[in-house]
């Protein structure tokens, strides 16, 4: 990647049962990105390139991302997809940091800290999206949340791979966002100023 008013962000991913094609929407660590390119490695692999705007580099982690970085990566869903999780948009709310990980037989939990503007959108046994993957908040507090997290969970994504002080892209549930800006626009709930 590259700086200076956005960036070129190509990615070798696993081949999939439909090569994305350019104009594809695909969440990128949960941030929703449009393939600019895309092209066969080798039949096991596909070289997938998008074009990252400045803004995004900025709310996001996608800015901080280094070479041989693995990512979470999820096609767009359609009125045929199965949903497994919760519904997420891919646009990343807010950025955590990663405080505690605590290892527990069959699970591990993860604690964040939140950017205070989004504290009140998170709610125990809620949902959450953590670098695009779908979870359920265990619990919050004073600017805290955390996840509990499967073995599957940690198989399967990135997440296995945070570190405490690491950065992650936050997305907060669309219901809860519609319906607290629905509040603003009646004047029961003041604005959030970001």
């Amino acid at each position: 990647m590259n700086s200076g008013g956005g960036a070129r962000l190509d990615l070798v991913s696993p081949a999939w049962v439909n090569r994305p094609s350019a104009g594809d929407s695909i969440a990128v660590d949960g941030c929703c990105l449009t393939v600019v390119e895309s092209s066969c490695v080798n039949e096991d692999q596909y070289l997938l390139s998008f074009d990252v705007v400045q803004q995004t580099l900025d709310k996001t982690v996608l800015g901080g991302f280094v070479s041989g970085r693995m990512v979470n990566l999820e096609t767009s869903a359609t009125p045929e997809t199965l949903l497994g999780g919760h519904l997420v948009q891919g646009h990343v709310d807010s950025v955590a940091q990663v405080l505690q990980i605590d290892e527990q037989p069959g699970n591990v939990r993860m604690h964040f800290r939140i950017e205070e503007t989004l504290a009140e959108l998170l709610v125990p046994q809620g949902s959450i999206t953590i670098d695009g993957v779908s979870l359920t908040i265990a619990d919050v507090s004073d600017g805290q949340f955390q996840v509990a997290l499967i073995p599957t969970t940690l198989e399967w994504t990135n997440l296995s791979e945070r570190c405490i002080g690491d950065r992650v892209n936050i997305e907060s549930d669309i219901l809860l966002r519609s319906i607290r800006q629905l509040m603003v626009a009646r004047g029961i709930l003041p604005a959030i100023d970001q």
